[in-house]
């Protein structure tokens, strides 16, 4: 079964090597200023490129407890980070595993546009509706 795909893009005043640097690079960073939606992020294995495995621990603002991350490309010259989520109660009956691909570009007023690629891959024949997505 051919994955489930959607993407979004948000925009921020912040550059996008100081905002890829603090959002994607500092493990440490979201807990301490979103501590109601990630309680803490533990690396688990891996040296902070590809192949690196963190647990995220989720605080009281998500539905979902906690997410192990496997990191896919991590690429710093261009802003790109993939992710597939490989374990998580987010990860319903039927649900293999979800991808990211989170790629920041310079806007024309000096900050980012933040671009977003998910896809949902299910297991055998598992049909998930947008409603279940949401």
């Amino acid at each position: 079964m051919a994955p489930i795909t959607y993407s979004s893009e948000m925009t921020s005043p912040i550059p996008p090597a100081r905002l890829f640097k603090a959002a994607i690079l500092d493990d440490t960073l979201l807990p301490k200023i979103l501590p109601q939606a990630i309680k803490s992020v533990e690396i688990l294995e891996g040296d902070g490129g590809a192949g690196k495995i963190k647990l995220s621990k989720f605080g009281e603002a998500n539905k979902f407890k906690s997410a192990k991350h496997r990191v896919d490309e991590l690429d710093k010259e261009n802003f790109v980070y993939s992710y597939s989520v490989i374990e998580s109660d987010a990860l319903k009956d039927g649900i293999e595993k979800f991808t990211n691909e989170v790629k920041f570009e310079a806007s024309p007023n000096g900050g980012s546009i933040c671009k977003t690629n998910s896809s949902i891959y299910t297991k055998g024949d598992v049909q998930i509706t947008e409603e279940e997505i949401k």
